[in-house]
């Protein structure tokens, strides 16, 4: 996807609604920070007054009074802090998890062509770090804003009150602050964009690598795994270091403006309390009020800062956001029905996104209830293409995909994907145990239920062979089991969903011939009494298949059964006897 830049207007526009929940809370959170500024003021207030009266007049009577103020104050902005605190903390972090979970939500959506773009790391970085940047604009951000606007106004009027002359001469030095803020602005935004996207591609380096470890370790490719996270790593300190110079010069030359303002207001002071036009402790709160100013100016130009850098994580987000899934549910879809299981193909065409030439060309086949057809041809013929348009992963470029004579196109995906089982051709395995890795297929299943799904799978004996049974815990890639064994966990799994429609995408590969065989009864019984479609090139169940269909280049070119074609000698003999 052509990369867009964001401002942070615009995709605070994009994200704010995601507060709609929250809004009266921020509403408090505001309140809690108007609170907190205001007794801040009045504890300096009540300092000037306690310098004047008991401590230049050395008068302990003096002191009681505003020292019992003072501490009432500091009582009620320690408790309004806290609370507003407290709940922006919440509040912050219900808004991550909202925005994660329709990122997250996004995604699963998306066709399988968009994470064969974008690396699995990278977008796991996009759900966590990119994330977060989007709450510091959005909802820290706003509070932020509106805590220094708020504190500055009542630092200014404060001051003001006390010696307007004196602080309109030190406001003049104010623009300073957001001035350099925008100056450095563009460096950090660069920088910011830079480092997440280092930060993506280290994750995804790593992933792959303890993925593929095996691997690296056979083919000594560790050197070369090591010089690639290296690459990714400087990427991410060149541009960490740049962003983090550019935000340290900032703050350095900020903190010298502000000490040349109060060392300017301090001299001013002494000058008039020689004259007699000041009082100590007038001078002590004016310092105090402009030294609280500068800070909440400060910060928004800080929060400038932030929000540039957070805008580089909203374009990233946003790209994600932007990508369109290939399918969605129908407008007006089809009421549910009991599914029989007959599927047609009517000339159908198929082309992958911004692929140079058609996956498959006019396609027609029919499977009817209870029919075993068996679709073989060489490697890239497309016959997995098919298993992705009866899925409905994709919708054909031409032509029509049905279930019962419905178009699939009228059919809720949730429906479908509930009467139509795939068995991929990569054996997939959750993180969890061998009874959660059944019970997927069919949640809230009963454990007989489960057991006899492994029983009809012949995976019953070797689980119970195991010390924990079917509480044993497995994962991607686990050496405690087979590929084989966890074959037929995933056929039980198959078997346990009991759908009408059984989609078999090479279920034998990457299997011995001993695991094979072993895994091909237990296919028999999966298949039995449902409409099975097996895209395979391997040709072990093709004597029990109804019919035979021949992809070629796209294109159905024999069909027949077993027989019918090994007499024939066309391609279905010649791919028999290769």
């Amino acid at each position: 996807m052509e990369h867009k830049s964001t401002g942070a207007r615009q995709a605070f526009r994009r994200f704010w609604p995601l507060t709609r929940g929250d809004r009266r809370w921020l509403v408090l959170i505001i309140v809690c920070v108007v609170i907190a500024a205001l007794a801040e003021t009045a504890s300096i207030l009540i300092f000037a007054h306690l310098t004047d009266h008991a401590l230049a007049a050395g008068s302990l009577s003096a002191f009681w009074v505003p020292a019992a103020q003072w501490l009432g104050v500091a009582v009620i902005g320690a408790a309004v802090g806290y609370a507003g605190n407290s709940l922006a903390v919440w509040t912050a972090e219900r808004f991550v998890l909202r925005l994660r979970a329709g990122v997250f939500r996004h995604v699963q959506g998306l066709p399988p062509h968009f994470f064969q773009k974008h690396r699995q790391g990278d977008l796991v970085e996009r759900l966590t770090g990119d994330v977060e940047a989007i709450e510091q604009m959005v909802v820290s951000g706003v509070v932020g804003t509106v805590s220094a606007l708020f504190s500055t106004v009542f630092y200014a009027a404060a001051a003001l009150w006390l010696r307007w002359d004196l602080a309109l001469v030190t406001f003049l030095l104010a623009p300073l602050f957001l001035v350099a803020a925008r100056r450095f602005a563009g460096r950090i935004r660069s920088a910011a964009r830079e480092e997440r996207t280092a930060d993506g591609a280290i994750t995804s380096v790593v992933e792959e690598s303890l993925g593929n470890v095996v691997l690296t370790q056979a083919y000594n490719l560790r050197r070369d795994e090591e010089r690639r996270l290296d690459h990714e790593a400087r990427a991410w300190l060149r541009a960490s270091v740049r962003g983090a110079r550019a935000s340290e010069l900032y703050e350095q030359f900020v903190e010298v403006v502000e000490t040349l303002c109060v060392l300017a207001v301090i001299g001013f002071g002494a000058w008039e309390i020689a004259a007699g036009r000041m009082t100590l402790g007038e001078l002590l709160a004016f310092a105090a009020f402009i030294g609280y100013l500068y800070p909440p100016i400060r910060n928004l130009g800080q929060l400038g800062l932030t929000l540039t850098a957070a805008t580089a994580g909203a374009e990233r987000i946003q790209e994600v956001l932007d990508a369109e899934p290939a399918v969605t549910d129908p407008v007006s879809p089809r009421p549910a029905w009991p599914v029989h299981g007959r599927i047609s193909l009517e000339g159908v065409s198929f082309r992958y996104p911004d692929a140079p030439a058609e996956s498959l060309t006019d396609v027609s086949l029919t499977a009817e209830p209870g029919e075993l057809v068996l679709i073989t041809g060489e490697s890239g013929a497309g016959k997995s293409t098919l298993s992705k348009l009866l899925l409905r992963f994709y919708d054909p470029t031409a032509g029509t995909v049905r279930l019962d004579g419905v178009p699939l196109t009228d059919v809720p995906l949730e429906f479908l994907r509930e009467n139509v089982a795939l068995l991929p051709q990569e054996t997939l395995i959750l993180h969890g145990t061998i009874r959660e890795n059944i019970s997927c297929g069919l949640p809230g299943a009963g454990e007989r239920e489960i057991r006899q799904a492994a029983v009809d799978a012949a995976a019953h004996e070797f689980i119970t062979d195991l010390p924990e049974g079917y509480d044993t815990r497995i994962a991607p890639g686990t050496a405690a089991l087979s590929g084989g064994q966890l074959q037929r966990i995933a056929i039980a799994r198959a078997m346990l969903r009991g759908a009408p429609v059984l989609v078999l995408d090479e279920p034998t590969a990457g299997l011995d011939a001993l695991a094979a065989r072993r895994v091909v009864q237990p296919l028999r019984r999966l298949m039995a009494g449902r409409t099975t479609i097996v895209i395979t090139h391997d040709l072990a169940l093709a004597p029990d298949a109804d019919r035979i269909l021949v992809v070629d280049g796209g294109r159905l070119v024999e069909c027949g059964t077993h027989r019918e074609l090994l007499a024939r000698g066309g391609a279905y003999a010649r791919l028999r006897s290769a």
